[in-house]
C-alpha cells in the first residue's frame, strides 16, 4: 500500500469525499472554515469547496476558493487605498488588524476613514485597478491541490460551482481575459 504525504492524494480519502458528494447529490462539498478572517465566505460572493478531479491521470482532491470578480476588484482597491492611508497616517491600524489594547482618538479615526473612503472612490473613478478571471493552482498545498478561482459572475451559486467543476474536470474551461473595473455597483470593460 502506497504512503502519501498529502492526504488529498490518498485513494481512501478521495473515496470518502466522493461518497460525501454522492450523498449530497452534488459534485462538491462546502468546507466549513473556522478562520474568522474569511467571514466573506459563503456570502454569495465567495465559497470554499472541495471536489474530486484528475491530476496527471490520477484522482485528487481539489480544495477551491471561488469568488466573484467584483469581490476581487474590491479587495485590490481596498488594499491600494489602505497602503496610501498607512503612508499618510502611520499610526493607523485597520479595524481587522487591531489588537484589543489599540486606541485612537475618535476625531482622528473619523478623518482617516473619510480619507480612506475618498481614496477608494478615486481609485474606482480612475479605474486604477483592473481585474480579469483567473485560476491560481498550488500543487504544494497541504491537502490535495489548492485552487484560487476568480469568475466574472454576480454570485457564486451552486450552478456556477457545478459548471466550473464540470468544465475544469473536462479541461474545457475558458476564462474571460477581458480586463474589468468596478465602481458603485457598475462594471466597465
Amino acid at each position: 500500500m502506497a504512503t502519501y504525504k498529502n492526504e488529498g492524494f490518498e485513494p481512501e480519502t478521495i473515496q470518502l469525499l466522493k461518497d460525501e458528494c454522492k450523498e449530497e447529490g452534488s459534485s462538491f462539498v462546502y468546507v466549513e472554515d473556522e478562520d474568522d478572517d474569511l467571514e466573506v465566505l459563503n456570502s454569495g460572493e465567495c465559497v470554499h469547496v472541495q471536489f474530486v478531479g484528475k491530476h496527471k491521470e490520477n484522482e485528487v482532491i481539489y480544495d477551491a476558493i471561488i469568488y466573484t470578480l467584483r469581490l476581487h476588484h474590491s479587495s485590490l482597491v481596498y488594499e491600494m487605498a489602505m497602503e496610501k492611508v498607512k503612508k499618510s497616517f502611520p499610526q493607523y491600524v485597520p479595524v481587522e488588524e487591531r489588537k484589543p489594547d489599540y486606541r485612537i482618538e475618535p476625531e482622528l479615526e473619523e478623518e482617516i476613514e473619510l480619507f480612506l473612503t475618498e481614496l477608494i472612490e478615486e481609485i474606482e473613478e480612475t479605474e486604477a485597478v483592473k481585474v480579469q478571471e483567473h485560476i491560481e493552482i498550488d500543487h504544494d498545498f497541504e491537502y490535495g491541490i489548492s485552487l484560487d478561482v476568480c469568475l466574472n459572475v454576480e454570485e457564486i451559486t451552486e450552478d456556477v460551482i457545478e459548471d466550473f467543476i464540470d468544465q475544469f474536470n473536462k479541461n474545457t474551461l475558458k476564462l474571460d481575459k477581458t480586463m474589468y473595473s468596478f465602481s458603485n455597483g457598475e462594471s466597465e470593460e
